[in-house]
């Protein structure tokens, strides 16, 4: 078996083999699938994708990002990796292994996220220290929607009636001008007092990009007599997994919980769509009561520095954290913040 990496659209065969494959893989999402080049986030990144290769049939697929001295496949919110699950498993991430590698030649630390149930042995066996992490709540949508609906927690059920009965309409965002309206909610969101909001924030443009990816990209706008308050985001690969992506609002309509509304609109249409599973992109207590199960996502990592600086910080902070936990409030939530802003 071999490997093929490709830092750009694929065309012709090497495109179809690689679509063939999806269709038998477990779950495939849509970082997973050629799109993946076709988003407007990478800027700077050089995305690539790693094709496990029998002949000319693709049989596994991994995709990732140059990030300076970094190279990462996935987030904890979302693996980026896949495998024809008629096939033994074990070849094909021998081959993936091979190909990251190759990539990643010149990196200090590779990072590749996978669901717990697709363990990689390679990967441990050539050196990569593996953590497991919460992970992602998750339903199985070919439940339906109504039997679904039915094991949300009385209070989400309520919510999501509330919000209903207080006039908040959930649409699809069609147009250029409810494009504009998502992201207005989006910037209002990211300026916030409420809550610390990580990462940097996205312009106008890229955001208009991916919302116009209609094949892979679901964006829904919560309003208020016609006030824009409320937006998610959904990314999706057909008959695969639908994601939760992004979800803004703003402050002053929160008690009218257009959130709860929100994701049980996107449940909805991921059914109707014929959409396998949802992955809520989190595990925190608002996701964990629309019912589902927690599966934990596993980070592999390897650091090649000298002493493994990395490994070395992670453990310092976690150690960190753990005493503070221990502390009396006060202290300890002082603490904690002194260990956020050294962490950034």
């Amino acid at each position: 078996m071999e490997f093929t990496t490709i830092h750009e659209y694929p065309s012709g065969d090497l495109e179809r083999s690689w679509r063939e494959c999806l269709m038998k893989a477990e779950c495939p999402a849509h970082y997973d699938s050629p799109e993946y080049f076709l988003d407007p986030y990478w800027s700077g990144q050089k995305p690539f994708a790693i094709l496990a290769r029998d002949g000319s049939q693709v049989t596994g697929a991994l995709t990732g990002l140059h990030q300076g001295k970094q190279v990462i496949s996935g987030l904890a919110s979302r693996p980026q990796i896949c495998v024809d699950v008629t096939r033994d498993s074990g070849p094909i991430l021998d081959t993936l292994l091979r190909g990251l590698l190759a990539e990643a030649k010149h990196a200090e630390l590779i990072t590749v996220y996978t669901w717990v149930h697709m363990p990689l042995p390679s990967f441990a066996a050539e050196g990569f220290r593996s953590r497991e992490l919460e992970g992602n709540v998750v339903l199985d949508l070919t439940l339906g929607a109504e039997k679904l609906f039915a094991n949300f927690p009385k209070d989400r059920r309520r919510n999501i009636r509330f919000a209903e009965k207080n006039g908040v309409e959930i649409r699809e965002a069609t147009t250029e001008q409810d494009i504009k309206d998502a992201y207005d909610v989006y910037a209002t969101w990211r300026e916030t007092d409420r809550k610390e909001i990580k990462g940097k924030g996205r312009t106008f443009e890229v955001f208009a990009e991916a919302a116009r990816l209609k094949n892979n990209r679901l964006v829904l706008v919560g309003r208020v007599e016609g006030k824009p308050v409320a937006m998610n985001l959904f990314r999706f690969f057909r008959g695969g997994l639908f994601e939760s992506a992004a979800n803004s609002s703003l402050e002053a309509y929160m008690n009218l919980k257009p959130n709860d509304l929100l994701q049980w609109r996107g449940i909805e249409w991921a059914y109707a769509n014929g959409m396998k599973r949802h992955s809520l992109g989190g595990a925190h207590s608002f996701l964990r009561r629309f019912g589902g199960t927690v599966v934990p996502v596993c980070r592999y990592r390897l650091d090649r520095t000298f002493l493994r600086k990395h490994d070395l910080q992670e453990t310092v902070r976690r150690v960190g954290r753990e005493t503070v936990e221990k502390m009396p409030d006060g202290i300890g939530k002082r603490m904690m913040n002194l260990i956020r802003s050294n962490s950034h």
